[in-house]
Parts: structure tokens; sequence; C-alpha cells
């Protein structure tokens, strides 16, 4: 708007000025009026239309007295109204590199609000610095997007008096929940989770109490009375005095809250971080006792764990062994059984056999016996026949044949010996005188002897040499 009244004054002033310059600079002028026209004409486009950035809301306040949100990229009008810029999304964020500065509408700026730690304090009552980040996203409905932009006006008076203080006191009241030594012993992720929780529903509604619990360590005993030697009384105080915030229920049974002042313009909180705690230097200190306490503990619990398995394992060594004397002492007892059971069943076998085989020889002694007996009684019956058939021949011819055939191997005899007798070339003796002498020793003398012997061996036969008549 500015821009075009300046164009209009400085284009009346070269009219003016035309009358009263020769006719040679007219030309001039001309350039002059078409240069006048241009500015006239791009002050009238800017004050009539702007850019439109992308990832921004705009708070557009016309000439006539509308107003309304543009969120499309490009040119958009107002007619040479005012136009703010938005974020659609706001950071706010606290970390050791903050100043506190409070920059909403920077284009280069990584986030909207930049602080320093904050200071919190735990249930226990420990210190800390926390850096954290918070993303709240503006509303994309005109009607509260334009109620919040009456209300605050700027961004950098939303960040100031509402999103800033929401993200202080939600880490706070979550702080409040929880003490440093349960925040430190595994409850960040909770921690975590109750503060992101509480910056989009609502922060807790909370009471603080105290209550007292018993130690887990359980009753010491006293030392006072010797005589009782590990049987002492109980003394002194086992229990310790917490501080527990319990949360206030409705009626439903839900926990009630208070809830963010923000979220009734439509702004919704996207994401919310707790990135890091420092405890102050008391607590690291006791942190630090309580880990070298806890890693005494540690290495103690595992040399007792070590001790109680070196027993297991000689336990189980001396298991073994003995299961292995056993299992050896059962194989050596079922070999002796099974060596012995095969011994008897081999002396069964042999005496099965033996007795088998003297059955066998008894029933083939007893075969042979009869046969023998068969073959007596045949050759008794046999004898008896030859002896009968014998009796009767020699009752028929009372021998003959028998007498015949020994006095032919009787004869036989004395003819051999006869035959082969020796002869002396010269032989002296005297039988006699006359005709009838007989030289000692001729052949008649021979044949004499021979007759002799003859009938003495017939009558040792005792049979009669004469063929009896018919």
């Amino acid at each position: 708007m500015y821009g075009m009244t300046i164009a209009v004054v400085a284009a009346l002033a070269i009219w003016g000025a035309t009358s009263f310059v020769p006719e040679k600079l007219k030309d001039y002028m001309k350039i002059g009026y078409i240069v006048a026209a241009g500015f006239f004409l791009f002050s009238a486009f800017n004050g009539i239309f702007f850019y439109a950035e992308p990832g921004y809301k705009y708070h557009v306040r016309t000439i006539t007295g509308q107003e309304k949100m543009v969120s499309d990229t490009g040119y958009n009008s107002y007619l040479f109204g005012r136009v703010n810029a938005w974020k659609n999304a706001m950071s706010v964020q606290a970390s050791r590199e903050g100043l506190g500065r409070v920059v909403a509408e920077s284009e280069g700026s990584s986030t909207s609000a930049n602080l320093a730690p904050q200071s919190l304090v735990f249930l226990d009552q420990v210190d800390a610095l926390v850096t954290a980040t918070t993303r709240y996203e503006l509303p994309a409905d005109q009607d509260a997007f334009l109620r919040m932009v009456r209300l605050y006006r700027t961004p950098e008076n939303l960040l100031r008096t509402e999103l800033i203080p929401a993200f202080q006191e939600t880490l706070g009241a979550t702080a409040a929940l929880l003490s440093a030594e349960d925040y430190f012993q595994g409850g960040k992720t909770e921690f975590n989770n109750e503060f992101q929780r509480q910056m989009e529903n609502g922060i807790y509604i909370v009471r603080r109490v105290e209550e007292r619990v018993r130690l887990d360590e359980g009753p010491a005993s006293g030392s006072a009375n010797a005589t009782l030697g590990t049987d002492q009384k109980e003394y002194g105080d086992q229990f310790k005095t917490v501080f527990i915030v319990k949360k206030i229920l409705d009626d439903t049974g839900q926990p009630q809250r208070k809830s963010q002042s923000f979220t009734k313009f439509g702004i919704q909180v996207s994401s919310a971080r707790v990135t890091a705690v420092d405890p102050n230097e008391e607590f690291k200190k006791r942190m630090r006792l309580r880990q070298q306490a806890a890693a005494d503990r540690a290495i103690a619990r595992e040399q007792r764990i070590q001790e109680e398995e070196q027993r297991l394992l000689a336990i189980a060594k001396g298991e073994r062994e003995v299961a292995e004397r056993q299992a050896q002492a059962k194989v050596t007892q079922i070999e002796r059984t099974t060596d012995a059971e095969t011994e008897k069943q081999l002396t069964l076998t042999a005496a099965n056999k033996l007795k088998e085989q003297a059955e066998i020889d008894r029933e083939r002694a007893q075969i042979l016996l009869e046969k023998a007996e068969i073959d007596a009684k045949a050759v008794k019956v046999a004898a008896e026949a030859e002896a009968y058939a014998k009796s009767a021949v020699l009752e028929a011819d009372n021998a003959l044949a028998q007498k015949l055939e020994t006095e032919q191997k009787i004869q036989e005899y004395w003819a051999k010996a006869y035959a082969e007798r020796k002869v002396p070339q010269y032989v002296f003796g005297s039988g006699g005188s006359g005709a009838n002498a007989t030289p000692t020793g001729n052949d008649q003398e021979a044949l004499l002897l021979q007759e002799l012997l003859t009938l003495e061996y017939a009558k040792r036969l005792d049979y009669d040499r004469n063929i009896p008549k018919q």
C-alpha cells in the first residue's frame, strides 16, 4: 500500500514538471513515465498478492477487515492487508547449547525455542539437569487457528506464554512421580512414557504420602546375650520411611488430569522426549558407591555361584565315578553271569551229549549184544549142526574119511622125512651074519621105524585100519 502511494505521488510530480520542460526533454520524460508505470504495477501487485512458503500457515487480514488462514503454497491475495507467518510445527528444546532464544518464524533455525537445561527435583529430593524436546503441531482448522492467533497474536507470544510453560510444568510434574534412584535403576523408559502421556493428555493430579515399609533384608539379631549363641533376639527398627505419589482417581477409576491449555486451540503434541538426566554430584557419588557395592555383590554372587557350581561339579563327578563303577561292576557281573551261564549251558550240552552218546552206545551195545547173542546162538546152532553132522558122519563110517585124511597126512610126513633124510657115505655096524644080516642104519631099518611109528599113531588115533565088511 505504501509502495502504491509513492508511485502515485511520483507520477503526479513528473506530470506537473513536464509543462515547464523543453521539447527536447519530452522523450526522456516518456521513458520516465514508463518506469513510473512499471513501478506502480509492481507495487500494486505486491500490495495485492504474497507468496506462501511451504511449512507455514499464514494469518491474513485484508484492507476490508476480513481474516483468514492460508496454508496453500504459492501466491495468495491479501488486498493491501497484513500477513503473519506461523510454522506448521514448533519445537521447544532444552539442551546444553540452549541460550533461551525464541525465534518462532526464523527459516534457518532448527527449533522455535532453544532453552537451557531444565533443573528438576525428583521424588526423593534429588535435583538434576534435564534435556528434553517437545514438538507441537498447530491446528489445521481455520476457526481454531484464528482463535489462537487472536489470543496470542504472534508465534513468539504463544511460545513464551503457553508452550514453553507447559513444557517446563510437565517436566517438573513427571519428575515428581519418580525417584532418582528408580530412574537410574531401570525407570528411564517409564519416565519418558509418562512425560509424553502428560504432554498429550494432561498432567496427573497426585497426592504425595509417606509410608513405612519393611526392609527386604529382614530383622537383625542382637548379640548382647552371649549364652544365646546364634539364636539372638531381634532388635532395631527394620522399617524405613518412603514417599509415594498416588494418582487421584475419578469415579470411573481413571486418573484425574489437569488438561493442557493449548489443546483447546487444536494444538497437538507430535513427540516428547527426555534425552538426558544429569543429577547432582552428591547423588553421583552415592550412585558410584551403590554401583561399587552392587558390583561387589555381583562378584560375591558369582563367586558363590561358582563355588556352588564347583560343589555340584564335585558331586556330579563323584556320582559319575560311582555310576561308572556300578556300570563297570554291572558289566563285569553280567559278563561273569553270562560266562557262567554259558559254561553251564556248555556243560549241560556236553553232559547231554555224553548222556545221549552213552545212551546211543548202550543201545548200540545192546544191539551188538543181541547181535552177538544171536550170532553166538547161530554159531552154537551151526556148531551143533556141524557136530551133529560130523557125529552122524562118524557114526555112519566110523570117521573113515577123517582117519584116512589123517593117515594120508602121516604118510606124507614120513615120506617127506624119509626123502630128506641125511644118509652117511660110510655106515659101520653089524646086524647079524649070513644072508639075513642087515647093516645098521640102512633103508630097511628106516622103513621099520616108520611102520612102528605109524602103528603107534594109529593107536593114538584109535581107529581101525581095516575096512569093515558090509
